[in-house]
């Protein structure tokens, strides 16, 4: 399945910085993430703690393709500011309504 959750937390109170850094990120980050396979990534935060959803057949070859990418680099750089920690692990998928056949 092409759809990854991860989880990351923010440096207390760095939320709405967070959030007004994401207003609208880099377009070449952007491309260098379309460029790698990474067709959609969507993010919702509560509190400190980020849930991503990220559209991508292989996430882990795309964040090692993004590794020494200038644009991610920058990006990075300018993220880990408000980022404690990004968890690169997918969260496992407990169930989906439309798993369920209906009896």
């Amino acid at each position: 399945m092409p759809e990854i959750a991860l989880h990351s937390v923010l440096r207390a109170g760095r939320g709405e910085d967070y959030d007004a850094a994401h207003a609208r990120i880099p377009d070449e980050l952007v491309e260098a993430h379309r460029r790698v396979g990474i067709r959609d990534w969507r993010i919702w935060r509560r509190g400190d703690d980020l849930f991503h959803l990220v559209d991508c057949d292989d996430l882990p070859a795309a964040f090692r393709a993004l590794e020494h990418d200038p644009a991610n680099e920058r990006w990075q750089a300018v993220i880990g500011e408000y980022v404690e920690r990004f968890d690169g692990e997918p969260l496992p998928l407990v169930w989906r309504m439309r798993d369920q056949a209906l009896e």
